[in-house]
């Protein structure tokens, strides 16, 4: 009898197929960390909402819609109720003068802070791996199409009409 050596079977190559998925996810979804994390960063300070003395612009209000609702619209305001009138007796006690809300505490002030930098930080690292998959990896061109359609499917998705 004759050994015959038979072919080696090749092995999958495992970590090449992680690091392609995980390029293809993060450039896939890269566009909405961006987005969400710049619309947080706002919602931190609740610059989306209306308060007395500021009015936030449109865009920022759509923005929080589109993070917090998934729908990009300014949301209906309800109208004031009309104050009542007053009676010979006085103003109701109910509407006396409220006093003014305390502002936020130190150590609230603080967290907003380190989240808005988490949030700077998220953005920054965002952009840089959008530059290593665009312009470092060997799959420059898949990784390019996938960040297209990252962008593009949520705007897409956003103008459906149903």
């Amino acid at each position: 009898m004759t050994d015959v050596a038979l072919p080696t079977r090749r092995p999958i190559a495992w970590p090449m197929l992680i690091r392609k998925a995980h390029l293809w996810m993060g450039m896939l979804i890269a566009p909405s960390v961006l987005m969400f994390a710049f619309t947080g960063a706002l919602q931190i300070f609740r610059l989306q909402e209306a308060k007395t003395g500021y009015v936030p612009p449109s865009v920022i209000e759509k923005l929080g819609r589109l993070h917090k609702d998934q729908v990009y619209a300014v949301a209906r305001r309800r109208a004031e109720p009309a104050p009542a009138a007053a009676s010979p007796a006085g103003p109701p006690a109910a509407s006396a003068a409220t006093p003014p809300r305390p502002g936020p505490t130190l150590s609230k002030q603080l967290l907003q802070w380190f989240f808005t930098l988490a949030s700077v930080g998220l953005i920054l690292s965002t952009f840089t791996g959008i530059w290593m998959g665009a312009m470092v990896s060997r799959w420059k061109r898949s990784a390019r199409w996938m960040l297209v359609l990252g962008a593009v499917l949520p705007v897409v998705l956003i103008l459906l009409p149903f």
